[in-house]
Parts: C-alpha cells; structure tokens; sequence
C-alpha cells in the first residue's frame, strides 16, 4: 500500500465519477507518474473493478523517448496496470510545435479511449501548470481586447475539458504542487523522468517556469487572478445561456432568429458573448470573433435594420427578426468525405450506405429553391439561402439517366456541431455549449464527470 497522506488520495479524485473506468496519461515524469500511483490507489480503495489504462505517448521527438516510454510500461507491470504505448508517427511541423505535439497527444488519448471503451481521460497537470498557463496567456493577450482576455483565457485550464464531445479530460491535480507530488514520490522510492525541453528557454512555458521559480507569492497571485476569472466566467456563460435560451430560435435549417429584444435585454455584455458565439456556430468557426467586433456589431444591431458579415455568417436584421445564417462564400467544394468527417466545421456526417466515403458538396441555391415553399412566417429568400450552404450528396460519376449535376440521393446524416467548443468544450463554458446544442438539434453534452460542485 502506498505511504500516502491522510486521505490524499481522497482529496484529488472523490469528486470524480470513474464508472466508465480511465485512461491515465503518463510521459513518465514526476507529475504523471504520481498521478497514476496516486489514482492507482485510490480505486483500489474505493472502486477496485474499475478499468484503469495508463496510455504513453511517444511523440518522438528527442532521443531517449522511447526508453521513457519502457520504464513508464515496466512500472505499470509492477504495479498491476494496464499500460499502452502509442507513438506519434507522420511529419512534424518546423512551426508551432508544442500546439502540434498537443493535439496529436490528445488525439491519441481519445483513440486509446474510444478502443478500450473507457470515458475519461485523467491528466497531470498540476498547480505549478495552471500558473503558467495563466501567465502565457496573458503575455499574449496584453496586445488584444483586454476584456476579451479577462473573460476568457486568462481562467487557465478548466478542471474538465470534453474533447472533440465524447471524452471529458479531467485534470485533478490543478491544486497540488510539483514539489508536493515529488516528495510523495520520494516517500515512495519511485523515480521519475526528466524532460530536458523542460529546463530549454527556447521555449515559451520554460521561460515562464523560470519567471515563476521561487517565487510563491507570484504564483499566488497569478492562481487567485485565475479563480477570480473562471468564476466570472462561468457567470457570464450562464447569462450568455439564459439570454440564448429567451431570444433565439432555429426557423429553418442552417437559419438562426434572434428576436430584436435580444438588443434591449439589459446585460449588454452577456449578450454581445451570446452573439459571438452564435456567429461562431453559425460559420462553423472553432473561434469566437473579436470581442471589439462583436460589440461593434451589437451596436450596429441597435441602430436599425442592416445586412452585414462576420465570422463566415450573414447577419440580416429586417422587420421580421434578426437572422443568422452561413455567407456562400469560402463553402467546401465537392469532396469525399468520410464517415465521422465535420464539413465545413459545421455539420458532422455520418454516412448510411456504408462505403467509406461520399462525394458532398453545397446544396446550392438553384436545389433549395426547389426544396423550400413560397409561403411562411419566415421569408422563403432566408430560408432558401440558408438551405443552400447546407450540405448535399452528389454521385463522382453521373450515372446513365441523371441530369449533370443532379443530387442524389442523401446517403448521410448530417448532424450540427456546437463549433466553438466541438474540439474543445472547458467545463467553463458548459451552460452556453449546452444552450446553443440544445437550439440547433446538437448531440447533447456528455454529463460531466465531477460530481458534488459545479464542473466549473
């Protein structure tokens, strides 16, 4: 049994629901391989049927990785854990590479999971992280919208993170200290690897840790400045959602109606943030657009009617409401798309006559005037160009008997994606992702994990 602390165990993961068992990510430094021992223990104590897979990745890209690797899969063998190695193969980018590096981590995690059948992934990351995080975060902001940057980013890493919206990733460390879960594994006579691209300045994080070494007030500061803005911002999507919840409305497919009370509701900033996220999910953008734009819109909103653009989205404020819908431009062309393919970072494609891919393109403007009557509430142009950007099959070759250019028939399900948060939902933002998911017939979001308190 491991020398643990009075109820330390306890502490980092009662709050977590792991009846779907876990994926524990270890690189074999000190801060995961505590985690596995640590969460090791604790489902011994409290849950010992649960299927725990401690998942590597070796993303190759130093030597001396893959022996990283074998010790982490010969300490599992100790310990009576299930351990898998997964390697990050293909090219890597000469730019942007630690962003790279952890997208394809997550990615492996996920695919680990999915096989395995297992719902959450556990990580590493600990207070010493979250400090960091923070302070990157804000050097790269101090050029952009400050409020922007105060209502978002600078909360830090979310306690949980659905990813891609199936896996919730859960990071149960946030509130301890590397040196805590170093001692512990001193106690424990375990070892651990070090990175050195974690002691290299050339790298953005490095250099922070070495801002950040030694001094705990900073750090202090820097966790309480983090607190404060993941509490305002959890508020502020809550209002985003409510306003959501009160003033849109989804007329027609690919068409969202906004009802100008929207404009007078009087939380002006919980709805210029209702506003962007819209205009994200209607272009199928992963990011919202500007703060300043945002707001800049809203006013341009309040001073009349108007047709404008923003975000790949037409925003047309006429006598019969405020509607959103996809601009045609910068469409997809036809192309093959396979089964569990996003299109256009709007619509995820399942496919029903099982071949591994169909050919999809826009629906196009002379189809849905076909498709959509000349009467309704809601004027048939909106709908129809609306219609029009939505995607449609079409067969690569024409058989014998269809006009060129014909549709054919559907083969494929196309359902909508919540896009600003479909790779990456924080527990931060859960109200407004499952505002606007429940508005455009979205799979609904996955219950999150933590139990007890707000997810947030």
């Amino acid at each position: 049994m491991l020398d643990t602390e009075p109820d330390l165990s306890t502490k980092l993961f009662s709050h977590i629901d792991f009846t779907s068992g876990a994926v524990a990510a270890v690189s074999g430094g000190s801060d995961s391989t505590a985690l596995l021992l640590l969460l090791k223990h604790h489902l011994d104590q409290t849950a010992p049927s649960t299927r725990l897979l401690a998942v590597t990745v070796d993303h190759g890209l130093r030597r001396g990785s893959a022996a990283e690797a074998q010790a982490v899969a010969k300490l599992c063998v100790e310990r009576g854990i299930a351990h898998r190695t997964m390697a990050w193969s293909g090219d890597k980018p000469s730019t942007g590479l630690p962003a790279a590096a952890r997208q394809a981590r997550y990615r492996l995690l996920a695919g680990a999971a999915r096989s395995e059948g297992l719902g959450l992934i556990v990580t590493g990351h600990t207070l010493d992280d979250q400090a960091e995080t923070v302070l990157m975060r804000h050097a790269r902001d101090a050029n952009r919208d400050s409020a922007d940057a105060a209502g978002r980013g600078l909360a830090g890493m979310a306690p949980a993170t659905l990813h891609d919206w199936r896996e919730w990733i859960v990071r149960p460390l946030l509130g301890t200290s590397r040196s805590a879960l170093r001692d512990f594994l001193r106690r424990e006579q375990v070892g651990w690897a070090e990175d050195p691209t974690n002691a290299d300045e050339a790298f953005e994080r490095p250099r922070l840790r070495a801002t950040l070494a030694g001094s705990a007030g900073q750090v202090d500061d820097v966790l309480a400045l983090a607190s404060r803005v993941a509490a305002e911002r959890g508020r502020l999507g809550a209002d985003a959602a409510e306003l959501i919840g009160r003033f849109a409305g989804q007329p027609a497919t690919g068409l969202l109606r906004l009802d100008p009370g929207l404009l007078s509701a009087g939380n002006d900033r919980a709805a210029v943030y209702a506003l962007r996220i819209l205009l994200a999910t209607t272009g199928g953008l992963a990011f919202l657009p500007d703060q300043s734009r945002g707001e800049a819109l809203f006013g341009r909103l309040r001073a009349g009617f108007l047709c404008a653009t923003l975000s790949r989205t037409v925003v047309d404020f006429r006598r019969a409401g405020i509607f959103l819908r996809r601009e045609a431009r910068g469409l997809p062309p036809d192309i093959a798309v396979s089964d569990g393919a996003v299109w256009d970072g709007r619509r995820r494609i399942t496919l029903n006559d099982g071949s591994g891919a169909l050919l999809i393109g826009p629906c196009g403007m002379a189809a849905a005037k076909t498709l959509v009557p000349g009467e309704g509430e809601t004027p048939p142009s909106l709908t129809r160009a609306a219609l029009a950007a939505e995607p449609a099959a079409r067969q690569a070759l024409d058989p014998p008997g269809m006009t060129r250019g014909e549709r054919a028939p559907p083969g494929f399900v196309a359902l909508p994606v919540v896009a600003p948060f479909a790779g990456f939902l924080p527990s931060f933002d859960l109200a407004p992702a499952r505002a606007v998911a429940s508005l455009i017939g979205a799979t609904p979001v996955p219950a999150s994990p933590l139990r007890g308190h707000s997810a947030g």
